[in-house]
């Protein structure tokens, strides 16, 4: 690991904190890795359609949402570690009016996104430019998929209020069935009722909705007690000035990921469907290792957030410690599986000549992203835990200038390298920016 143990108390506190971080990491691990899988199964209907625009749309239209949901991030980070600190002090009343106020904004969120759906539809359009043969394709997924905004934003902020309370149980439970349903319904919409990009979009939407009925059965029944028993009313004027100022600075950090990840779809799809449906695997890999370690990343928020509110400062750094040691071992893992497997992996995801044989020339790059990007997603947990999400946007602002720099300079003269050269750099300075910024 990352430290020497010294005597066998601190070895049985350091074994204790490794089953703390197990304890949320494991369940939070099986909830995450159920969103790139989605993602692959989603890949792979398409991916046997006949042609890559299908892959092209999907790409296109995950896309958008992604970088419409990333926006909103905030919803579930700032009310994960707010609610973990609150944890940590005791204060339940806090978490529960916390909670509230999070669903209220969550939701008032997603009714805006539905009354302004076809211009935000348009203007992402514009900005990803997908060629003419994916475009109509793109708009038939997000006329579908807009509809599940609101279950979908009103899911992070339960999750976050979830995994602030050191529990990843439910989110774990909820995400399952949210997946089962929609590989389900997917693959019976496409291959029963002869649907195509619509089957894959409505399958979506349908498991979103589930998911939110499952995560509010779940708060109903284990939690309602706990909100009869605290006499609550709305955040307090100090908290709300925090819970404003900590999603406004994970907003501004998001903003930076969702430019360069908007720039880098938008590169691809300038080279043509094949360049783009290459990149569209390869994210693949790097979802699924930014998944696994998100796990780790949620440990990191639920377990320093409860240790910073509760200003034990032994059991954090403690906790900061083996965070780190098991995002080693986390890179020396799928660094060897991406080595040894890519390929074969890319192969299970699409039957496409032209495609399979493009991506052998850019493999290699997704070698890197476990070393490149460890770092970043632990700080990120750590960092959103303890509030200090002025450190996250500065790491991420800094990042993001290196990203488009490089990016500008070299794509020109290495093409869709250049553009993989970008992201590994941009995924390596978040993590270096955060080690120097950290208090």
């Amino acid at each position: 690991m990352l430290f020497s143990i010294k005597n066998t108390n601190f070895a049985e506190k350091m074994n204790k904190r490794d089953r703390q971080i197990l304890q949320i990491a494991l369940p939070a691990i099986v909830t995450n890795i159920t969103v790139p899988l989605l993602g692959l199964v989603d890949t792979a209907i398409v991916g046997h359609m006949g042609s890559a625009s299908y892959i092209g749309a999907i790409a296109v239209g995950s896309m958008i949402f992604n970088l419409i949901y990333w926006l909103f991030a905030f919803l579930r980070m700032g009310t994960s570690g707010m609610t973990a600190q609150a944890r940590g002090r005791r204060e339940f009343s806090e978490s529960v009016a916390l909670l509230r106020y999070s669903l209220k904004v969550s939701f008032g969120i997603a009714l805006l996104i539905l009354l302004l759906q076809w211009p935000l539809r348009e203007l992402m359009l514009s900005l990803i430019s997908p060629t003419a043969d994916v475009r109509p394709l793109a708009v038939t997924y997000f006329n579908i998929v807009v509809w599940g905004a609101p279950a979908s934003l009103t899911l992070f902020a339960l999750t976050g209020w979830y995994i602030g309370m050191q529990n990843s149980r439910f989110p774990m439970v909820i995400s399952i069935l949210q997946n089962v349903v929609n590989i389900v319904a997917s693959l019976l919409l496409v291959y029963v009722v002869g649907m195509k990009v619509e089957g894959v979009a409505l399958g979506t939407v349908i498991a979103q909705w589930a998911g939110l009925g499952t995560g509010l059965v779940l708060l109903w029944r284990y939690y309602g007690r706990l909100f009869y028993s605290q006499k609550t009313g709305a955040v307090r004027g100090p908290k709300i000035y925090e819970f404003l100022r900590v999603n406004r600075d994970i907003f501004l950090r998001t903003l930076c990921l969702v430019a360069v990840n908007l720039y880098f779809t938008s590169a691809g799809a300038r080279q043509g469907a094949t360049i783009l449906a290459v990149n569209t695997l390869l994210m693949q890999l790097y979802l699924l290792f930014s998944y696994i370690m998100d796990g780790f990343a949620f440990a990191g928020e639920a377990l320093a957030g409860r240790y910073w509110g509760a200003q034990n400062w032994e059991l954090y750094r403690a906790v900061e410690r083996r965070l780190f040691g098991w995002g080693l071992l986390m890179t020396l893992l799928f660094t060897a599986v991406y080595v040894l497997g890519g390929m074969s992996f890319l192969q299970l995801l699409t039957d496409e000549p032209l495609v399979v044989e493009a991506s052998r020339h850019y493999l290699w790059w997704a070698w890197l992203i476990p070393a490149a990007g460890m770092a970043a997603f632990i700080w990120d947990g750590i960092f959103i835990g303890t509030t200090q999400t002025r450190g996250m946007l500065l790491s991420s602002f800094i990042a993001a200038v290196a990203f488009f720099v490089t990016a500008w300079l070299l794509m020109p003269l290495w093409g869709n390298h250049g553009l993989w050269f970008s992201m590994i750099l941009y995924l390596f300075t978040r993590g270096l920016v955060q080690t120097f910024v950290h208090t």
